[in-house]
């Protein structure tokens, strides 16, 4: 069997993975690193030979792109504070810590291969708690917290990356000048970033047409956003972080219901096979990595990888406690209100440090010889090392989340079903404004539009009535009606056909206004974009029946004007 061929059957086998996964409520991860240990152990596996700088732009770009864009940029706003000292300065710390940790160990590790493994292992993977926690919902700040550190710790963890390795591949590191070329490479990343998203967004405006090459353009984004940036000798990485949150706050006004529907399914695919071929990678290649290590040397390493993931583990919990009560202090001063964070609410997001595919996928690009042709130093152990942490954060860490969070009585807080409450009943009363404007041009089956008004009151009451802390000044107004089909007065088969093309007609121009009015809620940061693409997406599937050109439903006849 070839390589590609082991690869293919590998990747059929991780669907029964995520079914394993989905039923057992465990993180795909976990069971994605623990088939990687049984590869491992698989004798005479055929490898699969990928040029590191192959592997880093086949994975990181896409990967990266996907997490952006599901990112709520109003969260970023709101927890920007708690988000930069983790997503920035927990990853210095971090790295400095496995740093002077495996520097100190290991004589195998420069300070330059050192803080390249710092950097591999220092950023946390937020999907990996999340896929632990997805039956038990946690505070909405714990979520926000969590997701923003997991969207820019990348972004921070692969600038220093690139730092570590190229100087050890040079041989030379002048930190004064370094620190002035990360601040100009990354300011550079981030405009570059933004004009690619913002060119994509007029080059989708065109392809909509074919979802063919709408999604087309949309997998060849990130790609774009990191070459055009790394063209320009700029930060390839925020590039995409850029890229990826101007597309993802302008695409929702250009693309139809039907494209929203294939890209979120083609992105959840993307992803999923691209995590799954990190580990399967990995898993092949670790015998090769072991084999080229010192006789005897397996065991020594083992227990170096511990240490390193205790090491992160401890500087994460003890860093964060200060990190979190003076940083809070010092917002509390600026904007002149008192607020301390509950530290159940600390100790658990500095638990939640689970580590994912992200740093096998940046261990695996490291180059594999320095500019003077000598072999990266320590690239075997940095791998072997790298997989033994995410191995134990994902198996002995990552199962110690739910039992902990009921432990510590953390549960939501409620928040974001009041934003999905007020959200539909928001688009639900734009709703009836279009239909109200509609009857006014006349109908010719007014029939439709009072099954429809009907049925639009139902869903905006019962909404209504869930809206239990936003305030609606006029959602008391609308009446909750029931209603009540009257025997048909036309049994003729053109008529229902005409009866149900004005229904696909009326109720496609509210769905319409219903979407104009989440945009509207999500730009005034009345609701987060998660929200939004909530409703939206049962919007989106509702509109992809109307335009199927079957009725959605029974046709509607006569209906009483006071049923």
């Amino acid at each position: 069997m070839s390589g590609l061929e082991l690869v293919l059957v590998l990747l059929t086998a991780s669907v029964g993975l995520r079914v394993l996964a989905d039923r057992w409520e465990l993180p795909y991860s976990t069971l994605l690193v623990l088939a990687g240990v049984a590869l491992a152990a698989t004798p005479r596996l055929p490898r699969v030979a990928l040029d590191p700088d192959v592997l880093f732009l086949l994975f990181v770009p896409p990967l990266l792109y996907s997490a952006a864009v599901a990112f709520p940029l109003r969260d970023l706003r709101r927890s920007s504070g708690p988000i930069v000292r983790l997503a920035v300065l927990m990853v210095l710390v971090s790295a400095g810590a496995v740093a002077i940790v495996i520097h100190a160990i290991d004589p195998a590790f420069t300070w330059a291969a050192a803080f390249t493994l710092g950097a591999v292992i220092s950023a946390p993977d937020p999907i990996a708690v999340f896929s632990v926690m997805r039956n038990l919902r946690l505070p909405r700040e714990i979520e926000r917290i969590l997701e923003g550190e997991g969207l820019l710790n990348d972004a921070t963890a692969l600038v220093l990356y690139r730092v570590a390795v190229a100087a050890a591949v040079t041989g030379s590191f002048a930190r004064g000048r370094t620190a002035v070329q990360l601040l100009v490479v990354g300011a550079g990343g981030a405009m570059v970033g933004i004009v690619v998203g913002a060119l994509i967004l007029e080059v989708r405006k065109f392809t909509q047409q074919s979802d063919v090459a709408d999604s087309t353009v949309s997998l060849l984004t990130p790609f774009a956003a990191y070459l055009a940036a790394e063209a320009l000798q700029t930060s390839g990485v925020i590039s995409v972080v850029a890229a990826a949150m101007v597309v993802a706050r302008g695409i929702p006004k250009i693309l139809s219901a039907g494209n929203r529907v294939q890209n979120t399914n083609m992105w959840r695919i993307a992803t999923y096979l691209l995590e799954s071929l990190v580990f399967i990678i990995v898993g092949i290649e670790l015998p090769y990595i072991i084999r080229d290590l010192e006789p005897g040397g397996i065991t020594a390493l083992l227990g170096e990888a511990l240490i390193v993931f205790l090491a992160i583990v401890v500087a994460r919990i003890v860093w964060i406690f200060p990190s979190a009560y003076i940083g809070r202090a010092i917002e509390g001063w600026i904007n002149r209100r008192s607020y301390a964070p509950s530290w159940r609410s600390v100790f658990f997001i500095g638990w939640a440090g689970v580590r994912g595919g992200d740093s096998l996928v940046i261990a695996l690009a490291i180059p594999l010889t320095t500019a003077a042709g000598a072999p990266f130093p320590a690239r075997e152990r940095i791998i072997f090392i790298t997989f033994v942490v995410i191995l134990a954060t994902l198996v002995l860490e990552a199962p110690t989340l739910r039992p902990l969070s009921r432990a510590l009585g953390l549960r939501a807080d409620g928040s974001t079903e009041d934003e999905e409450a007020h959200a539909r009943l928001a688009s639900a009363e734009a709703g009836l404004v279009a239909l109200d404007a509609i009857e006014r041009g006349q109908l010719r089956f007014p029939e439709v539009g009072r099954y429809l008004r009907q049925r639009h009151r139902q869903r905006a009451r019962r909404w209504a009535a869930q809206e239990t802390r936003q305030r609606v000044d006029h959602s008391s107004e609308i009446e909750h009606d029931h209603f009540v089909s009257s025997p048909p007065s036309h049994e003729g088969g053109m008529l229902d056909e005409q009866r149900a093309e004005e229904y696909r007609r009326v109720r496609s121009a509210m769905i319409d206004a219903e979407h104009r009015a989440l945009l509207t809620l999500r730009d005034r940061d009345d609701i987060g974009d998660d929200v939004m693409r909530t409703v939206e997406h049962e919007l989106d599937l509702e509109k992809l029946l109307l335009d199927s050109g079957q009725p959605v439903i029974e046709p509607p006849r006569e209906v009483s004007l006071n049923s």
